[in-house]
């Protein structure tokens, strides 16, 4: 059963995100504070103590709705901490959303920070697998995993290796030059193909610049009821599609898990063009933000989210289709390949370089009318994740 959807029920009509990075010199509190103040300042006379209630993201800089409302001093306001691994930062803002459109409140704010730099995190431990022994593949590191993309991939369509690889560079040459352009970007500079490929190898045929970093960030968003948006601004952004859904969890120890899809995405994406009216996402879309975690991640994500057909990711990848001048530019803002992937983040992130995009406030990477944009969150690992796919758009209707 699909869900049914608040399809311009509700707008953005404020966002704000911190520069990512290994910020040092910054807390959490700080890059709390940094992220709503450009919220607020980006509506008209919006303050902390008018947002009816806060919705807060984040995997492990916080156990509660205090870790927000301590730094932003909201005596007696509800701020709901949540939780859904990678796409904890969507999962604040779906909440949000659902909360305005439900009429429990009028403006609600999601946030999502992370920590990450300060925990010792490098994403590349090791998870212990639970002591029934019921899922050995935990013990397995999630570049290990995600590098079982590659050959599956390779071996179910018949692609040569040395193809194969050559799409995977562009992957990460195309983010990376994307992100040369942002200046809230952990990762500024461009890096050639032959760097990509000839960098350290990590797991499989993944090398450090296939994996996407380790960073600190923040970032928010504030949501109303869509037919006030324009008393908050004159460029809102209507939310037109969310769409959640979690997979069975079998693990890719299944005999009957090929490595070369995720299910999850492909039903979430399904859900959401059913609500968004959208038949043909490749023509009808303007833009794309997917969570590109890896390399081959991306590829598959490109097929999942059918916006190429089965096979053929890996060609339209080389062909450029995804590029900033392509037919539909995947990840402009540089991705999680340039940003790094701060958990709690990263989702509203995604939703803050659409929100650039339609108010022609993108700099050097803008893209020439923008007017539909997806944005996607994988959490987890191939054989059990959870997906989140978005819709919004600078207009209401169809």
């Amino acid at each position: 059963m699909s869900s049914r959807g608040i399809t311009d029920r509700v707008a953005v009509v404020g966002m704000g995100c911190t520069r990512f990075g290994e910020l040092w010199d910054r807390s959490t509190d700080d890059l709390l504070l940094d992220a709503v103040g450009e919220c607020l300042a980006s509506t008209s006379g919006v303050t902390k103590d008018d947002v009816d209630a806060y919705w807060l993201g984040t995997l492990g800089s916080g156990q509660s709705g205090l870790t927000l409302s301590r730094p932003l001093a909201l005596d007696h306001k509800p701020v709901t901490r949540v939780e859904n691994y990678c796409a904890t930062g969507s999962e604040a803002f779906r909440n949000a959303c659902y909360a305005v459109a439900a009429g429990a409140y009028d403006r609600v704010m999601a946030v999502g920070v992370e920590k990450l730099k300060d925990s010792g995190f490098s994403g590349l431990l090791r998870t212990d697998p639970p002591s029934d022994g019921t899922a050995p593949e935990l013990s397995v590191t999630a570049p290990a995993a995600f590098s079982l993309l590659d050959p599956a991939y390779c071996a179910r369509y018949g692609v040569d290796a040395a193809r194969m690889r050559e799409a995977m560079t562009h992957v990460a040459w195309k983010n990376h030059r994307n992100g040369a352009r942002n200046p809230k970007a952990q990762f500024r500079a461009e890096v050639s193909r032959e760097r990509i490929e000839s960098a350290p190898k990590v797991a499989g045929r993944l090398g450090v610049l296939d994996c996407s970093g380790v960073s600190d960030g923040a970032a928010c968003a504030l949501v109303v009821r869509a037919e006030e948006a324009l008393e908050y601004t004159d460029s809102p952004m209507y939310v037109k599609a969310l769409a959640l859904t979690a997979g069975p969890a079998r693990g890719g120890m299944d005999p009957d898990y090929d490595f070369t899809t995720f299910p999850e995405v492909v039903h979430a994406a399904r859900d959401a063009y059913r609500q968004a009216g959208i038949e043909d996402p490749l023509t009808e879309l303007s833009m794309a933000e997917v969570h590109d975690c890896f390399t081959p991640t991306e590829l598959v994500l490109m097929e999942d989210l059918g916006l190429s057909p089965r096979g053929q990711a890996w060609k339209d990848m080389l062909s450029g289709t995804f590029d900033a001048d392509g037919r539909l530019p995947v990840n402009p803002d540089g991705g999680l390949k340039s940003f790094g992937h701060p958990v709690g983040a990263s989702g509203l992130r995604m939703l803050y370089e659409a929100w650039l995009q339609f108010r022609g406030q993108a700099g050097e990477r803008q893209l020439a009318d923008p007017h539909t944009a997806l944005t996607h969150n994988l959490g987890g690992r191939p054989g059990g994740c959870v997906s989140f796919v978005s819709v919004v758009a600078n207009r209401m209707g169809r």
